[in-house]
């Protein structure tokens, strides 16, 4: 997957793109079904294949004091969308002038000049531009005048027997409540986080996760240390502050300094390592 962040520099694919557009954050099993789909249609049609998505989230700019927490950095989020196999993701910076772009605009000059959009694929509650003026409708008005069709894509149920549809929303109400693997299961893998190695003894590791990521409710949670290549059972404690520590189960060479990430699979009592090898080998892998 080719990261685009110039469009300016950037030449379209000869045939066009299909393309789709959102913040993307979590790239949950909703995101992926869109994309599985995009991917479908502009395999029939010999279109390359695009995401359009923002360097931060946009409540972060139009609204800062209520602003979600995120569920992937940017750095996650990409190699989260390289996987789903599209050809390319356009980030784009978003800020206070972006925030009052007509939403016309940006598919005149993001998805038509930009990438010679084709086939514009989004989820049925879409909104996009200045005051959320954009939407299906508004794609499907421009898209004949452009040059491009666009596919709504319908909403991906729970699964849990309710009409309750995946979305961001719903993992972080998820992690909210300490329920780790229902949010794993609206992810289609285990919430991880990424943070900063603050102290280690080299088997005990705290972690300093960035204040805009999302972390579950304070506790104590069977999961994975991911460092240098490796991934390493733990059991994972979200204490008061935001504190995280991942406390493994033989002593490893951690370093000081760097970056690790931790997984949250399953609530975890009071045990120790037994109960760590017995709540992961309950989750599929």
């Amino acid at each position: 997957m080719l990261v685009v962040d110039d469009l300016a520099a950037f030449a379209a694919p000869p045939r066009g793109t299909a393309v789709t557009v959102g913040a993307y954050d979590g790239v949950h099993i909703g995101h992926q079904r869109l994309i599985e789909r995009l991917r479908e249609v502009a395999s029939r049609r010999g279109l390359a294949t695009g995401v359009v998505t923002f360097d931060r989230h946009p409540a972060l700019v139009v609204r800062p004091d209520s602003a979600p927490r995120l569920l992937t950095d940017l750095d996650t989020k990409l190699e989260l969308l390289a996987a789903t196999g599209v050809d390319y993701t356009v980030v784009v910076h978003f800020d206070l002038e972006r925030s009052r772009e007509p939403a016309e605009d940006f598919v005149r000059t993001v998805l038509v000049a930009g990438l010679d959009a084709r086939v514009v694929a989004v989820g049925r509650d879409f909104h996009f531009g200045h005051n959320r003026e954009g939407n299906v409708a508004f794609l499907e008005r421009l898209g004949p005048s452009l040059g491009f069709e666009v596919i709504p894509v319908d909403l991906v149920d729970e699964g849990d027997g309710t009409a309750t549809k995946v979305s961001s929303t719903r993992v972080r109400a998820a992690l909210a409540q300490g329920d780790v693997a229902g949010a794993a299961a609206l992810l289609g893998r285990p919430h991880m986080v990424r943070g900063e190695i603050a102290a280690t003894d080299g088997r005990h590791v705290a972690l300093r996760v960035p204040d805009d990521i999302c972390l579950p409710s304070e506790g104590a949670y069977a999961g994975w240390f991911c460092a240098g290549g490796d991934r390493l059972p733990a059991a994972v404690v979200v204490g008061a502050g935001r504190a995280v520590e991942a406390n493994l189960l033989d002593e490893h060479g951690a370093g000081g300094g760097g970056w690790a990430a931790v997984e949250f699979d399953a609530p975890l009592g009071e045990g120790g390592r037994d109960d760590v090898l017995q709540a992961l080998g309950d989750v599929p892998r």
